[in-house]
């Protein structure tokens, strides 16, 4: 059993170096609903994205190499890391500027872009999904089967397709809306071990701050 346990070690070990940037085969989309990251996280950092001033709904968490089976991360590259004007600049999508430096380290880097190719090519991933209006239109928190909110997308943007998006829940709650894009940024159908939607038929949507 101890042979086995090193073995298996090993080959996560040899699968992480075999990442390269560029070397994947098409991007994962994911929009975070920030009340959702807020309750569940932010609020209990102090985060400055979860502060009632602002009135963040649908954020970008990240757009994310994918291989048909499994993701890249953390990969090696001669790519300059973002400067900080970058990362701040990328708030207002975002949320924070943390979370762009993050997305760059464990997802931008294996993109085979540069920061600013990065950040952009994220910023027109995000552009080009329209996120449904009645969303901000909710002023009390509700509970709503998560097959509502990929209704509502798919209702929003007909170039979508049912097996080319997914909702996400956490501790019973809407989480994330996820969508498969080509490299191109086309969309496309998920890989296999995407297309797992929340099948929630009480999930807990907060309304934007």
């Amino acid at each position: 059993m101890r042979w086995l346990l090193i073995l298996l070690a090993l080959s996560s070990v040899a699968s992480a170096e075999d990442d390269r940037a560029g070397a994947f085969d098409y991007y994962v989309l994911a929009l975070s609903w920030s009340p959702t990251w807020c309750a569940l996280e932010g609020d209990r950092r102090g985060a400055d994205q979860c502060q009632t001033r602002h009135d963040y709904g649908w954020t970008l968490h990240g757009l994310w190499p994918q291989y048909e089976r499994g993701w890249p991360s953390d990969c090696p590259t001669t790519a300059r890391n973002p400067s900080r004007a970058q990362t701040a600049e990328m708030t207002d999508i975002m949320g924070s500027s943390g979370l762009a430096w993050h997305q760059w380290n464990k997802h931008g880097r294996c993109s085979g872009l540069s920061a600013a190719a990065y950040y952009e090519k994220s910023r027109q991933a995000y552009n080009a999904v329209t996120r449904p209006a009645v969303f901000r239109k909710l002023k009390d928190a509700v509970k709503l089967p998560a097959s509502v909110v990929e209704e509502a997308f798919l209702e929003a943007n007909p170039q979508l397709t049912a097996d080319g998006i997914t909702i996400t829940c956490k501790s019973r709650r809407i989480q994330e809306v996820r969508i498969c894009l080509t490299k191109d940024l086309e969309p496309r159908r998920c890989g296999a071990d995407t297309r797992r939607d929340c099948s929630q038929s009480d999930a807990l949507w907060d309304p934007i701050r």
